[in-house]
């Protein structure tokens, strides 16, 4: 018997247009949908009319679901794996299943769709040519030591998750310590009141501090560190080279294309220092 195939397939954020032709027809092809809330995936369902069985995966029984799915795959049943929103597997269920279906050898296609990192990620305005995607701001006060060490260090753009419980609690650690960074707060996306606050860290959770009620789910996008490089005492580079026995013109010609540095300017400090002639 030929096995069957894994269909990881991103339903919408928010706006119920934002869903592919293919995931429709994948949807309604599938021998079964497993998806982390069958209440939720039937509104879906019912609202694109489609019919199709459906079995909850979710965070507290994916392991031994995982098994089971694993299973049916492997008598070449065709399973479409979907979350409550966006791609099953970021922050979702699903790497489990995705893990153990390449071990098992069952063939896995993803389709491409809605997610709601990258979307915020274009929408803040931010720098987009390298990013890291961070999840949500850990829990303990050991981890987030651990979390806010990372984000000193991190000199690209950052993606987090926070939940509208949280948000206030969050974005006041990332101001201690980091209050003059650019930050987008996207929520709502895709949805008819979908919102970016966007300004520096200190000036957005002022903004909504005091704001009573607050919806939906966020995505905060956080300008990378500056972290401003040690000025390089050329001289003592210099002196350097000198003591391993390199004459000045070698000395100036690697400092120059080590430091990124002109010429001239490299020249003119190596004078200031007595060059020992070589014996």
């Amino acid at each position: 018997m030929n096995k069957g195939k894994l269909y990881i397939v991103p339903t919408p954020i928010g706006n119920m247009e934002d869903i592919t032709l293919r995931a429709i027809r994948i949807l309604k092809e599938a021998d079964f949908i497993a998806c982390e809330d069958t209440r939720h995936t039937g509104r879906l369902l019912k609202y694109f009319e489609i019919e199709n069985k459906m079995i909850s995966y979710h965070k507290h029984n994916e392991e031994f679901r995982s098994d089971f799915f694993i299973e049916e795959l492997m008598n070449g049943k065709n399973i479409a794996l979907v979350s409550d929103a966006g791609m099953p597997g970021i922050n979702d269920p699903g790497q489990i299943m995705v893990e153990k279906a390449v071990e098992s050898g069952v063939d896995l296609e993803v389709l491409p769709g809605a997610t709601a990192s990258i979307t915020a990620l274009i929408l803040s305005g931010m720098d987009t040519s390298v990013f890291t995607y961070l999840g949500f701001i850990p829990r303990s006060a050991k981890e987030q030591k651990e979390f806010i060490e990372l984000l000193s260090k991190l000199e690209h753009t950052g993606i987090l998750y926070e939940s509208v419980h949280r948000i206030k609690q969050s974005l006041k650690l990332l101001s201690d310590y980091f209050p003059d960074r650019k930050i987008a707060l996207c929520r709502e996306l895709t949805k008819l009141h979908e919102e970016v606050i966007r300004g520096s860290v200190k000036e957005v959770l002022e903004r909504i501090e005091h704001k009573e009620t607050l919806k939906g789910e966020f995505v905060l996008v956080l300008e990378g560190a500056k972290i401003e490089s040690e000025e390089i005492d050329i001289r003592k580079v210099l002196e350097g080279y000198q003591e391993e026995g390199l004459s000045r013109k070698e000395s100036v010609k690697k400092a120059c294309s080590l430091y990124n540095l002109k010429r001239n300017e490299v020249y003119e400090i190596s004078l200031e220092i007595p060059w020992k002639k070589r014996s």
